[in-house]
């Protein structure tokens, strides 16, 4: 009876996780199809030999306090993610501005370009000049965290505020995990299904435990694998896991001096190469309840808020917390 009962309840997830991965539709690698929730802007950048477009959101609130904001999304995302920031922070009177990164989402592919945090930071850059913003308050998450972060140290008199949420790169991923080539990981990328990203997002995003709330931010992402030019996006991908995993900015947090908030969920145990390190290192990588505070301390005059048991999207998963930490920094 019970060998039965085991075989039903296996059916049963089969048919729920097939019910949630059917309603994942191609996406072209320009999201053309899918709706952002703010109008999209581009600008056109000449770099390295490309000519691009780099989209953007610029969200004015109907009574100004004076204050720009820029949002800067993670490495599986893209600006969307941002609604529900953009719009109560719209509704405290700050512009918001909310790029994608040349490589995510709207904006351009390139097959040959260097990424770096750099170039990142000065194609961001472009935007705030192109809309004649000369000072803004950053808020980078993940991947965006180490964006932001260089962006304030090659720019620190356009950043009124920092703040990063469970920013990566609070340590440096070469003294763990061995290198891959950009081919590898590219090869790596082109294994990425719905049913493996969304196991990732569980792991380390939300516990294991999923909600229907959840499923845009997977839908958005396992879309690009089903479309015929998913190469395209998952060559982009494997060059900036090799920019993340070779250009570290830990060393220079103590370089930053702009006032600085540190928003982490302490559940979080992202790292990048985690499955290239010696079973003996992974337990020590990605542990952010101890990442947040070496940060804060290296970071000078900086705060810290703490949010207990909570995974790498604060934002998406404990909105409230995140945002009255976000407030009551920036207001």
């Amino acid at each position: 009876m019970k060998y039965f009962r085991n075989i039903i309840t296996a059916a049963m997830l089969i048919t729920v996780s097939s019910v949630v991965f059917s309603q994942v539709k191609p996406l072209d690698p320009l999201l053309s199809e899918y709706q952002y929730p703010f109008e999209v802007h581009f600008i056109n950048l000449k770099s390295q030999n490309n000519t691009l477009k780099m989209a953007y959101m610029d969200v004015k609130p109907q009574k100004p306090n004076g204050k720009v904001i820029m949002l800067l999304h993670g490495k599986n995302f893209n600006g969307a993610y941002w609604e529900r920031t953009a719009k109560d922070l719209s509704a405290k009177g700050f512009r918001v501005i909310i790029p994608d990164q040349i490589g995510f989402g709207k904006s351009s592919k390139p097959h040959s370009y260097q990424f770096s945090f750099s170039q990142l930071a000065e194609n961001t850059r472009a935007i705030l000049d192109e809309l004649n913003i000369e000072k803004t308050i950053v808020l980078g998450h993940s991947m965006g965290g180490m964006v932001a972060v260089r962006f304030t140290l090659l720019y620190p008199g356009k950043v009124q505020k920092l703040v990063l949420e469970n920013p990566i790169g609070l340590e440096d991923y070469k003294t763990f995990a061995s290198y891959q080539t950009i081919d590898q990981a590219y090869q790596s990328e082109l294994k990425n299904t719905a049913e493996t990203y969304k196991n990732y997002q569980l792991k380390f995003y939300y516990d294991n435990k999923w909600k229907e709330e959840y499923q845009p931010w997977l839908d958005l992402i396992a879309g690009w694998t089903l479309h015929k030019d998913y190469p395209q996006v998952a060559w982009n991908a494997a060059l900036t896991s090799d920019m993340i995993y070779n250009q570290p900015v830990c060393y220079e947090f103590k370089n930053i001096k702009t006032p600085t908030l540190l928003i982490i969920g302490t559940r979080d145990r992202t790292a990048i190469g985690k499955d290239r390190a010696p079973k003996e290192l992974q337990p020590k990588m990605g542990q952010y309840q101890e990442l947040g505070k070496k940060t804060q301390r290296e970071i000078a005059g900086s705060r810290l808020v703490e949010l207990e048991n909570v995974g790498h999207l604060p934002h998406i998963e404990v909105y409230p917390k995140f945002f009255e930490a976000l407030y009551g920094f920036v207001q």
